[in-house]
């Protein structure tokens, strides 16, 4: 079924390497969008949390505006509106960025914010989910507000939610897909050229759907394996032995004679 991906396209090269190009755009986005993803997010998203309303406000702006806004639309405002809002000259200058670089950094810019803005929503919740004697201990040591969420707050936050950044992790990858609208050929871009090379649509989308399959377990995995790595210790349920639970209930069941005997 995959043997046409194996065939000579028109400009010499193979199907299956259309499909390579793809996934390395792919990779290349969601790589660096999720960086600039994690970094805004973090600052955003304490930025909900701090009582300065000079700050707060702004956050909460940024959140409401960027998670509300499908996608795809901001999308299209990268890419058309942007350069013809801002200065001539430097609109100019966007306009003639070679490709694929002209759709690669406003589909970069894109992803980048509208993810940072669900991560700040899960910073936020990792920091209200904290004790509030986090924050009076560290008071209480004399610790700045700045000095307390750095070494304080936002550490546990962050490994609290790493599960829940999973989710954004693998969203990221299928975002990706978005991209194809303003013509970057990322995989799903590639996949459907060469539905309309061979007319394999079944062939071209099922191997895009398998590589995006392979991603999202492949980011599944990493972030488990970082979530065991900094777990904070005690947090997780603990699961006793069929032994252990045994001689637990030794004492219980040696519990109610005695009480019996003394009531005698």
């Amino acid at each position: 079924m995959f043997g046409v991906l194996f065939e000579q396209a028109a400009d010499g090269q193979r199907y299956i390497d259309w499909l390579l190009s793809g996934l390395g755009w792919t990779l290349a986005l969601a790589f660096f969008g999720w960086w600039i993803a994690f970094a805004i997010g973090v600052i955003v998203g304490v930025g909900r949390t701090v009582q300065n309303r000079l700050f707060s406000i702004p956050a909460r702006l940024y959140v409401e505006i960027f998670r509300n806004i499908p996608v795809l639309v901001q999308m299209f405002l990268w890419y058309f509106v942007f350069p013809e809002v801002v200065p001539v000259t430097l609109g100019d200058a966007i306009k003639q960025i070679p490709p694929p670089w002209a759709s690669f950094f406003p589909a970069l810019l894109c992803l980048g914010l509208y993810t940072a803005s669900r991560i700040a929503e899960q910073v936020r919740a990792g920091i209200e989910a904290l004790p509030k004697g986090q924050m009076e201990a560290a008071n209480a040591l004399g610790l700045s507000g700045y000095l307390t969420y750095r070494y304080v707050i936002v550490p546990q936050a962050l490994r609290l939610i790493v599960p829940s950044l999973t989710s954004e992790v693998m969203g990221i990858y299928k975002n990706t897909s978005v991209a194809l609208t303003i013509g970057l050929m990322e995989l799903t871009a590639q996949a459907r050229q060469i539905s309309e090379a061979t007319f394999q649509t079944f062939t071209a989308f099922g191997a895009a759907t398998i590589i995006y399959l392979c991603l999202a377990l492949i980011a599944y995995q990493a972030m488990t394996l970082i979530d065991k790595a900094v777990r904070i210790p005690g947090s997780s349920a603990v699961t006793l032995t069929a032994e252990q639970d045994l001689t637990a209930d030794v004492p219980q069941g040696g519990a109610l004679p005695d009480a019996m005997e003394a009531a005698k």
